[in-house]
C-alpha cells in the first residue's frame, strides 16, 4: 500500500520567499528520511517552496484564473511529502510518529488510490494510466 506523508508546518503560509532552515533540523531529518530508504518503504520524497513563491489556478466559471501567492485564505500548506510502500495505515502511523517533527508541524497520512479500489467503468477509463505513470518513471 502506498501512502503519502504530508508536512505541514504551522506558519509555513505566511513564509517569505527566502525562508531560511535551521541546519541541525534538516540533520535530523536527513537522518529519518535515511531511516526511511534503509528500511526499503520509500518512494519519493520532496520539500516545498513557501506559497509566497507559489500560484495557484481556479476554474471558477470553467476559465482558468491564476492568483499569485502568499495565499489570504490558506491556513495550512504543505511543506513536503514523503511517499512511502508499505504493509498497512497503522505502519504508515507508526513511520509517521518516528519524525523528528517539531510542535508546529503535522503529518497528515493520505493512501494512494489504486486502480482496483475503483469499480469496472472507471478502470476502463484510466485504462491507460499504468502505462503513463511507467513512462513518467521511466520504466
Amino acid at each position: 500500500m502506498r501512502f503519502m506523508m504530508l508536512m505541514i508546518p504551522k506558519g509555513y503560509e505566511t513564509a517569505p520567499p527566502d525562508v531560511k532552515l535551521d541546519p541541525e533540523r534538516v540533520k535530523s531529518m536527513m537522518a529519518y528520511n535515511e531511516a526511511l530508504q534503509e528500511a526499503g518503504v520509500l518512494l519519493a520524497l520532496d520539500g516545498l517552496h513557501p506559497p509566497s513563491m507559489g500560484a495557484r489556478v481556479s476554474f471558477e466559471g470553467g476559465k482558468p484564473l491564476v492568483t499569485d501567492g502568499p495565499f489570504a485564505e490558506a491556513k495550512e500548506v504543505l511543506g513536503g511529502y514523503w511517499m512511502i510502500n508499505v504493509a498497512s495505515r497503522d505502519e504508515a502511523i507508526a513511520w509517521a510518529k518516528r519524525c523528528p517533527a517539531s510542535e508546529d508541524e503535522v503529518i497528515e497520512i493520505r493512501q494512494v488510490q489504486e486502480m482496483a479500489d475503483f469499480d469496472p467503468e472507471v478502470q476502463a477509463a484510466a485504462a491507460r494510466l499504468p502505462d503513463l505513470q511507467a513512462a513518467v518513471r521511466g520504466d
